[in-house]
């Protein structure tokens, strides 16, 4: 429809004019353009007959059944019946197809449990990755984290305090379960963590065990008591990482560890010496910050020649870049890595020009609770991500008498309660609001979904194709129908998801007032509504998926 009014203006005026098209209160059509007041200066013409020329040349085409021109020169087009149908059945635009994305996301450290920052993430960075795969792309699911560095010197230090020693046989005496392991895990974190805080000697003792840990890569040492431990340990951590993952149904990420980006951007930040753009300092090696540009100047490898977690996340990306050859990156951390992150995209744009212009850094705020309480994994009081979904589902089983439904609806109310909000800012979890049959959440479009399969169930026919001839209430139905795909391509444009939340919302309370004023069985039109039910069911059931939540038949 774009092109069209393109056309009309090339062929009127002789001038190459992009046209943007937006949805009107339905009182003025499906769609409108403000594009003769854009024409209006440059052609020295009163946009009202800009509008009205340009008005007249669509008439004549089929896609409208009326066009009218209001106020000043806004152009306003009601679609014909059968282009309203077709747009209610077509994909969305396959704008990305033959590209590859990398998508980073979730990205948790072994040796600590994930919290609800790491849930959020995990949630949004599954959901884009499916909009972008309905947008034709290959996509990648790719999280990085830390075995390697401080934090593990601090759990694996806590370890040897709570087994007596370099004991590694004693390992066998933790729970088989992989959640409980991991919550073990986490309390050494916490115990090594306060003693690096409270008693020179152990932080002594860390900062050795720390280059020691980097040792057990660099010498493939799996024969001390102390490499078993870690590398024992660091599988369960692993292997929790895969059990998270299937617990709240998304795709399982290929975890890219530190230990592995580490000699790669070792052998990067070498060749940048000799290049110039990694400096020497005070024994240690730094990027040099450009103030104009706002850039602060990092440490890539310590005095003690360490990599920073700068030269491991350079790592990564380069990685990255051999392994699957992405034509863009998608890269989600937490709002306090902005800053960070732009110098080390920058630094890799210094390093491999071009590259930044690949890749996207997006930003997601901290999620907060009714007590608007942040919690410190350091503390030992951070909200496992764990914990939420259960908590969660014991919510729900006051909501969903079928037990068999609870864990669906559960991470339904979950992930929906992150979606629906635009990444950047920080989240209010409000479990009455999640855990609701009414209002904009996941359970009340799970519920939409399961009522339309109920009426259909009860149908004493199959519905037939949607015709042409559509009354006023069925056609408002199917205007709102028709705007599920320019939802999914302008969620895959922007990368972002609440819009596709907010669109099945509106969707399900524009089916309400159809439902509750139109006879559906029974009835001259009960084919034709039926029909209608259908496609209803099918959107919602898309949009869910592309949010990673399951569309319920019964609820």
């Amino acid at each position: 429809m774009e092109e069209s009014i393109t056309q009309v203006i090339k062929n009127l005026y002789d001038r190459d004019q992009s046209v943007t098209l937006t949805r009107p209160d339905p009182a003025f059509g499906d769609y409108s353009t403000n594009v003769a007041l854009q024409l209006a200066k440059p052609l020295g013409k009163n946009p009202r007959e800009i509008a009205e020329a340009i008005a007249e040349q669509l008439r004549q085409t089929t896609q409208f059944a009326d066009v009218m021109v209001a106020g000043p020169g806004f152009i306003n087009m009601r679609l014909s019946d059968q282009r309203l149908l077709a747009l209610a059945q077509s994909a969305p635009t396959p704008q990305y197809a033959g590209l590859d994305y990398v998508l980073e996301y979730s990205c948790p450290n072994a040796f600590k449990e994930l919290h609800t920052g790491h849930l959020y993430q995990t949630i949004y960075g599954d959901s884009l990755a499916r909009i972008i795969e309905a947008a034709g792309a290959t996509v990648h699911r790719t999280s990085f984290g830390g075995d390697v560095g401080l934090h593990v010197a601090k759990c694996l230090w806590g370890m040897v305090d709570a087994l007596g020693g370099e004991h590694p046989e004693k390992l066998q005496e933790i729970s088989n379960d992989v959640f409980e392991r991991a919550r073990w895990i986490s309390q050494m974190y916490v115990a090594g963590a306060k003693a690096y805080e409270d008693d020179p000697d152990s932080q002594r003792r860390i900062i050795e065990l720390n280059s020691l840990i980097y040792g057990f890569h660099e010498q493939d040492d799996h024969s001390s008591n102390l490499a078993q431990i870690y590398w024992q340990t660091r599988q369960w951590s692993f292997d929790y990482f895969t059990a998270f993952y299937n617990m709240i149904d998304v795709a399982d990420l290929r975890y890219i560890a530190e230990s592995q980006t580490s000699p790669i951007g070792m052998e990067v930040v070498r060749q940048q010496l000799d290049k110039g753009n990694l400096q020497r300092s005070d024994g240690a090696v730094v990027f040099v910050g450009d103030p104009d540009k706002h850039l602060h100047t990092r440490v890539f490898v310590t005095s003690s020649g360490l990599p920073t977690y700068e030269t491991k996340d350079i790592g990564v990306v380069w990685l990255e870049v051999n392994d699957y050859q992405f034509d863009h990156r998608i890269l989600i951390t937490g709002n306090d890595q902005q800053e960070y992150m732009r110098v080390v995209f920058a630094a890799a744009d210094t390093f491999r020009p071009g590259i930044g212009q690949t890749m996207t850094h997006l930003t997601n705020g901290t999620v907060r609770f009714a007590d608007g309480k942040k919690m410190s994994s350091r503390l030992g009081n951070v909200a496992r991500a764990a914990d939420v979904i259960q908590l969660v589902k014991e919510r729900v089983k006051g909501l969903v008498a079928d037990q068999s439904q609870h864990h669906a609806v559960a991470l339904g109310a979950v992930k929906y309660a992150f979606l629906k909000y635009r990444i950047g800012g920080d989240i209010s979890f409000d479990i009455e609001e999640t855990v609701s049959l009414q209002g904009n959440s996941g359970p009340y479009i799970q519920y939409a979904h399961a009522r339309a399969c109920s009426i259909l169930a009860k149908a004493d026919e199959a519905p037939t194709q949607l015709t042409n001839d559509l009354q006023p209430a069925e056609r408002a139905l199917l205007r709102k129908l028709s705007e599920f795909g320019s939802v999914v391509d302008k969620a895959a444009q922007e990368y972002m998801t609440h819009g596709i939340c907010n669109y099945l919302y509106e969707l399900a309370q524009e089916f309400n007032r159809f439902y509750e004023h139109n006879r559906v069985l029974g009835g001259d039109r009960q084919a034709t509504r039926l029909a209608l039910v259908r496609r209803y069911r099918d959107t919602l059931a898309s949009g869910l998926m592309l949010l990673g939540i399951e569309a319920p038949t019964k609820l």
